[in-house]
C-alpha cells in the first residue's frame, strides 16, 4: 500500500466528485429541458431508456475490462469519452442543430461511459485504501455524492433559468477534463495482476468465469439475491412517493421539492454518522440495521401522517441509505479477489440499474388498483421480514466478520521454541538412519 495513500485517495475522490457534480448538472438540465420543451410522456420515457439501458448493456463487458486492463486508464478513457461527446453536442447546439434526438444521443453515450467507469472506480478504491479504512472512506465518498445530489438540481435549475443548456454542457466538459488531469498527473492506482499477466481476452469465457466465481462463493450469491429483492421492494418509496404526496397532501411543486431536499439531507447525515462511527464490526449487522430503518420508514409512510411527520420519515429513510450501500460495497471490496472485483461489481451495477425499473412495472400499475398506503405497508413488512433472513444466515454472518490480522513476529516467536526443542531428537534420528544405510561399492 502506498505510504501517501491519504493524499492519493483525497485527490481521487476530489476529482471524481467534481466530475460527478458536472455530470449531475447536465443530467438534470437535459431532463428538464426535454420536459419543458416537449411536454411529452413518450419523450420522457425515451430519455429514461437512453439514460439507463446502455449502462445495463455495457456492464458485463465493463466488468471484464476492469479485471483485465489498467483501471486508471479505463477511468480516464470513460471520463474523456463523456467529455468529448458532451462537447460535440454543445458545438452542434451552438451551430443551430437543436433536435431533441441529439440530447437522447448524449444521454446514451454518457450512460455507456458511466457503465464503463463505475466497476473500475469501485474496484480501484480497495487498491488505494487500507482494508481497515474502507468503510470510512466509502461512507465519506457517499456523503460527498449526497451533497452533490442535494445541490446539483437546485444549481442546475438556476443555471437553466439564467443561461442556456449549451453553457451547462460546457461546464461538464471542464469538470470532466479537470478530473482526468488530476488522475493522469497526481494519482497512483496500482496495476493489478491480470493486467501484468496479459492473458488473451475472451469476453464470453471471462464473463462465464466471473459468474462462476459468484456461484462458487455462496455469501456473494446470497448477498446479491438479497440486494435484488431489496431494490425491487424499495421502488414504491423511490418512485411513487411523489405521487403519494400529490394525492394525499396536494400538488404544489414546493412539496415535491421538499421531498427531494429532505431525502438528500437525510442521506448526507447518514453518511456523516457512518464515516464517524464506522458501523458494526460485522458488516452484515450494519446492513441489517439499514434494512430495519428502511422497513420501519416505509411502513410509516403507509399511515395518514401530517406532512411534516411524513418528511421526517423520508429523512429517516434517507439516513438508512449509507448504512445499506456502504457496508455492501466494503464487504465485496474486502472479500472478493481483486482479479474478479470488476466483474462482481458489474453484476451489482446491473442489479441496481434493472431491478427498480422492473419494480415499477410491478408497482406502477398496482398503484392504480391498490391504495398507495397499502403498498407502502406491504413492502415495508416484507423488508422487515428480510432482516431476519440476514441475521439468521450463518454464511452471511461469517462473511460479514472483519478480516483477522496476523502478527507474523508473534507467530514466529511462538513456533520457534517448539522447533528448537525438536532439533536434538531430529539429529539423533538422522544419525541412526545414517548408520543403517547400506554401503554401496562398485
Amino acid at each position: 500500500m502506498n505510504k501517501n495513500w491519504k493524499k492519493n485517495i483525497i485527490l481521487f475522490m476530489t476529482g471524481q466528485a467534481i466530475s460527478i457534480f458536472g455530470s449531475s448538472l447536465v443530467q438534470y438540465a437535459i431532463t428538464w429541458f426535454i420536459t419543458l420543451n416537449t411536454k411529452s410522456g413518450i419523450m420522457m420515457t425515451i430519455s429514461i431508456i437512453c439514460g439507463f439501458l446502455p449502462s445495463l448493456v455495457i456492464s458485463p463487458f465493463a466488468g471484464v475490462w476492469a479485471d483485465r486492463f489498467n483501471r486508471k486508464v479505463i477511468i480516464i478513457a470513460a471520463d474523456t469519452m463523456i467529455a468529448v461527446s458532451t462537447l460535440l453536442i454543445a458545438i452542434l447546439l451552438y451551430l443551430g442543430f437543436d433536435s431533441v434526438w441529439l440530447l437522447f444521443l448524449v444521454l446514451a453515450i454518457r450512460a455507456v461511459g458511466q457503465g464503463i467507469q463505475s466497476p473500475a472506480v469501485m474496484a480501484a478504491i480497495p487498491q488505494m485504501v487500507p482494508e481497515d479504512k474502507l468503510t470510512r472512506i466509502n461512507a465519506t465518498n457517499q456523503s460527498i455524492h449526497s451533497v452533490i445530489l442535494l445541490f446539483s438540481p437546485l444549481l442546475s435549475g438556476a443555471l437553466l433559468g439564467m443561461s442556456t443548456l449549451k453553457v451547462i454542457l460546457l461546464i461538464d466538459v471542464f469538470t470532466a477534463a479537470f478530473a482526468v488531469f488530476l488522475l493522469m498527473l497526481f494519482i497512483q492506482i496500482p496495476i493489478h495482476t491480470n493486467t501484468l499477466e496479459k492473458k488473451p481476452l475472451k469476453y464470453l469465457s471471462d464473463m462465464k468465469e466471473g459468474l462462476g466465481y459468484i456461484n462458487q462463493h455462496i455469501f456473494i450469491k446470497r448477498l446479491l439475491l438479497f440486494l435484488t429483492i431489496c431494490y425491487i421492494l424499495v421502488t414504491p418509496v423511490a418512485f411513487l412517493s411523489p405521487l403519494q404526496i400529490a394525492i394525499s397532501f396536494g400538488e404544489e411543486v414546493w412539496r415535491l421539492s421538499a421531498l427531494e431536499i429532505i431525502f438528500s439531507i437525510g442521506t448526507v447525515l447518514g453518511g456523516v454518522i457512518l464515516a464517524a462511527w464506522g458501523g458494526f464490526k460485522n458488516r452484515v449487522y450494519t446492513i441489517t440495521l439499514a434494512a430495519l430503518m428502511l422497513s420501519v420508514g416505509t411502513m410509516a409512510l403507509g399511515f395518514n401522517l401530517n406532512f411534516i411527520i411524513y418528511l421526517a420519515f423520508i429523512a429517516f429513510i434517507g439516513m438508512s441509505m449509507p448504512f445499506f450501500n456502504t457496508p455492501v460495497m466494503v464487504l465485496l471490496q474486502e472479500k472478493v479477489e481483486k482479479e474478479y472485483m470488476g466483474r462482481v461489481f458489474s453484476v451489482m451495477g446491473m442489479i441496481q440499474s434493472s431491478m427498480m425499473p422492473l419494480g415499477m412495472i410491478i408497482f406502477g400499475p398496482l398503484a392504480d388498483i391498490i391504495n398507495l398506503e397499502w403498498i407502502m405497508i406491504g413492502t415495508g413488512i416484507t423488508m422487515f421480514l428480510g432482516c431476519f433472513y440476514l441475521v439468521g444466515d450463518k454464511i452471511l454472518i461469517e462473511a460479514g466478520r472483519p478480516l483477522k490480522k496476523i502478527d507474523c513476529n508473534k507467530e514466529i516467536n511462538e513456533i520457534l521454541p517448539k522447533v528448537e526443542a525438536e532439533l536434538p531428537d531430529l539429529k539423533e534420528d538422522l544419525d541412526d538412519l545414517t548408520e543403517e544405510l547400506p554401503v554401496w561399492e562398485k
